[in-house]
């Protein structure tokens, strides 16, 4: 797919490189003995070389089991078709940024928190008893870039009674929003591209259309393509990430999985 920035984000990268520039003629006026030229940090947006347009997951069996009074393990069994688990993604994104040795997986993401990976299409979680949910699972390449083919990825609603019973609720319908990379912690060469990814789902990004305002650390920007980024030359640290789904008028959307805030670690 073909990738453009928004005027937010150039006009965001022009002020930073200002900024850049009037920091660096400052530490020369001060102090000719050192180089203070420092890269700023960019977001560069990814082409998907392979799209996997047949890819396929479904759910093949749900099964619960009570522990004790209050709580229930939920295990989901899924099939995956046209898709290989274990496999190395081998294109041109492959060496670029952190990537799993155990190859491709299936990002497993309860409620918007961060996702287990899953190299087998299994997964068994804790829940407590009278409780509802959101699942959402897609498969992902081995380097953690979601597939975002129509059939890669399935969005549950459903509720544990207070039986300890899964009980499945309405597909939902309602346009919402889910955070993937980047997560946890990044060293050594993995702080030169950090993949910034996201999923959508009940929604349609365009111009005229939905939206995601997208803030990383002080950068702040907006999309109407669906699409993968790499964040370079990140500060060493704390990086703070939080992703919004906007309407077409550019106002927040409110209600379940719109918002998504998260911190990740970079260090040398």
């Amino acid at each position: 797919m073909n990738l453009k920035f928004s005027s937010t984000l150039i006009f965001s990268s022009l002020i930073a490189l200002a900024s850049l520039s009037a920091c660096n003629q400052d530490s020369k006026k001060t102090d000719t003995s050192q180089d203070s030229t420092i890269a700023a940090m960019s977001i560069e947006p990814l082409e998907e070389a392979d799209e996997f347009p047949t890819a396929k997951l479904t759910v093949k069996d749900v099964k619960t089991e009570k522990v004790g009074t209050d709580s229930v393990k939920l295990t989901y069994a899924f099939d995956v078709a046209n898709y290989e688990l274990t496999k190395q993604t081998m294109d041109n994104h492959s060496a670029d940024c952190a990537n799993s040795d155990q190859g491709q997986h299936i990002h497993f993401i309860m409620d918007n928190k961060p996702y287990q990976a899953l190299y087998k299409p299994e997964n068994t979680v804790t829940l407590p008893v009278n409780s509802e949910h959101y699942l959402l699972s897609f498969l992902s390449r081995s380097y953690h870039l979601s597939v975002k083919s129509p059939d890669a990825s399935l969005l549950v609603h459903f509720k544990i009674d207070k039986d300890g019973n899964y009980v499945k609720l309405d597909n939902p319908t309602e346009p919402m929003l889910f955070y993937s990379r980047p997560k946890g912690e990044y060293a050594g060469k993995d702080v030169q591209n950090v993949l910034l990814d996201f999923y959508v789902k009940n929604a349609t990004l365009a111009a005229d259309a939905y939206k995601v305002k997208v803030s990383v650390g002080d950068t702040t920007f907006t999309v109407d393509k669906w699409q993968p980024y790499f964040i370079k030359n990140a500060p060493l640290g704390d990086l703070k990430l939080k992703i919004e789904l906007l309407d077409a008028e550019g106002k927040e959307l409110t209600g379940e999985n719109t918002s998504v805030e998260r911190s990740v670690t970079l260090k040398q």
